[in-house]
């Protein structure tokens, strides 16, 4: 008896079933924003699709009246800087504090409770001290994104260089290999291709943060955006917006992972079977 476990979908089917559940929720948006206006021709929650393609197409090739700036395009531009910065100091601070921790008994004892307090403060919770510490401006958006990565970064890289087989430490060490070189050679390799599939978890948290503080206090931005129309109930900008984040952020992980597989392909030797 053929048992659904087994059944591998050719490249085909894998692309109809990828596009199907997408097809399947613009029909779904389609119709029901149809009905919404039939009862009422000035609803804004669900705008037609030709309405939102006709807001991207102002926001994107329009100048700002008072800025002269593509409004779609600096806002983009303004929260993918703050992005990449936090992302990666957040990246620079769990790769060091994780080998050190994970290498070092002796890190790991004394730093590895005050990581874990660490991590499980809200990072939302803090926002309001980094807005008073930091001022208004970028830093403190970029910290915001850099406390709410980095611990889970740290833990998440410590116990995976704790779980590198002890055979390798002691194999190393018998062949002359000093902790630095231990730190290089042997945790190092094993640890990029985890930080790499670290980030791509932390892609839906850091874009959360970020545009949390752009919500709050920002003059551009993607969540300046979203939070500067909705007293208008501009949903046509909203939606696209809202998509707009998330292609973003679906594009990212894909880069992330196949800059993974290109640069550490034994790691994903198993996947590969």
């Amino acid at each position: 008896m053929r048992r659904a476990i087994n059944i591998v979908p050719g490249s085909g089917t894998r692309i109809l079933l990828v596009l199907l559940p997408f097809l399947l929720i613009a029909g779904l948006y389609v119709v029901v924003s149809a009905e919404r206006r039939a009862a009422n021709p000035g609803d804004k929650l669900l705008p037609p699709i030709t309405e939102m393609a006709e807001s991207v197409r102002r926001l994107a090739t329009e100048p700002d009246r008072r800025s002269g700036n593509l409004t779609l395009w600096s806002d983009t531009a303004a929260s993918l800087q703050r992005l990449f910065i936090g992302l990666g100091t957040a990246a620079a601070i769990g790769l060091v504090l994780g080998l050190t921790l994970g290498l070092l008994p002796i890190a790991s004892a004394g730093l590895s409770p005050l990581i874990a307090v660490l991590s499980m403060i809200p990072p939302m919770a803090i926002l309001p001290i980094l807005f008073i510490a930091f001022g208004l401006g970028e830093l403190s958006k970029v910290v915001l994104v850099v406390i709410g990565i980095a611990p889970f970064l740290v833990r998440d890289l410590a116990m995976a260089v704790a779980a590198i087989p002890r055979e390798q430490i002691i194999k190393a060490q018998t062949l002359g290999a000093s902790t630095w070189q231990l730190l290089l050679r042997v945790a190092l390799p094993q640890a990029m291709p985890r930080l790499i599939e670290a980030l791509r978890l932390s892609l839906g948290p850091a874009f959360l943060f970020l545009i949390s503080a752009e919500a709050i206090a920002a003059e551009s931005g993607l969540g300046y955006r979203i939070f500067l129309v909705r007293r208008y109930l501009a949903m046509d900008v909203i939606l696209p917006y809202v998509a707009w984040i998330t292609l973003l952020a679906y594009i990212f992980d894909w880069l992330l992972a196949r800059v993974a597989r290109r640069s550490f392909p034994w790691a994903y030797v198993q996947e590969a079977r």
